[in-house]
């Protein structure tokens, strides 16, 4: 059972040599490098925004499980990163279902992870003049796909903190279902924010989703190549 679980999670990925710098010690060198202007000839709004997104990482929980684990191997410190991903999608979906809006450390705390969530991806597109290309952009999608579910979930906490929107909600999907709307830009109307905040969470998110579905879900799927079935030549 151990080797097929171990077979399952790590597979037969290919071995990397050991990395020069752990991860923190990468970023590190990366900021150095932004503010040398070693590899990009930046100045003025867009030299402080990459160094702001680079600086950024510094403060979130992500870069440090990556340093913990990075001794292991980069298998696992990938794994950890999905397992990392996944608890963040699923802890705004656990506060809607048993309800605890109200417990504000667990409220900040979801928050808090979700900025995270929404400066790593420009971070990697902007700002990471160092960091070698991933082991698979198949796998960014994916990843790219959790965090885009961790928004809708979380913004739908954030509306069903209070009386934002016309009518309050009656069940505990509809303030997903009201961010999944919100997020698909379709807005059929049944709700609508009528609070100044709401007005405001409604702006930011769509602002997030044309950032995450135009331009980084653009820029990751130029990357991926595909193979198997739809390259093969030939018919049966």
């Amino acid at each position: 059972m151990k080797k097929i679980i171990r077979k399952l999670l790590l597979g037969n990925v290919t071995k990397m040599g050991k990395p020069k710098f752990n991860p923190i010690e990468r970023r590190i060198q990366n900021i150095k490098a932004i503010w040398n202007n070693d590899h990009q000839d930046d100045n003025g709004i867009e030299k402080i925004v990459r160094l702001f997104l680079a600086s950024s990482q510094l403060f979130f929980p992500g870069i440090y499980i990556k340093y913990l684990v990075s001794k292991k191997g980069s298998e696992y410190e990938d794994l950890t990163v999905d397992f990392y991903v996944l608890f963040k999608v699923a802890l705004p979906l656990m506060i809607i279902v048993n309800q605890w809006q109200d417990n504000k450390f667990i409220l900040a705390i979801m928050v808090y992870l979700m900025l995270e969530t929404v400066l790593y991806i420009p971070t990697l597109i902007f700002a990471s003049d160092l960091f070698s290309k991933p082991r698979s952009y198949k796998r960014s999608m994916l990843l790219l796909f959790l965090n885009y579910l961790e928004m809708v979930f979380a913004f739908g906490v954030l509306y069903s903190c209070d009386n934002y929107l016309n009518k309050p909600f009656d069940h505990w999907y509809d303030p997903i279902y009201f961010s999944t709307v919100t997020s698909s830009t379709i807005g059929f109307g049944e709700y609508y924010p009528v609070k100044a905040f709401g007005k405001f969470l409604v702006s930011m998110q769509a602002l997030l989703v044309l950032m995450y579905v135009v331009l980084f879900l653009n820029f990751f799927s130029t990357k991926v190549k595909s193979k198997g079935y739809f390259e093969q030549d030939g018919t049966d």
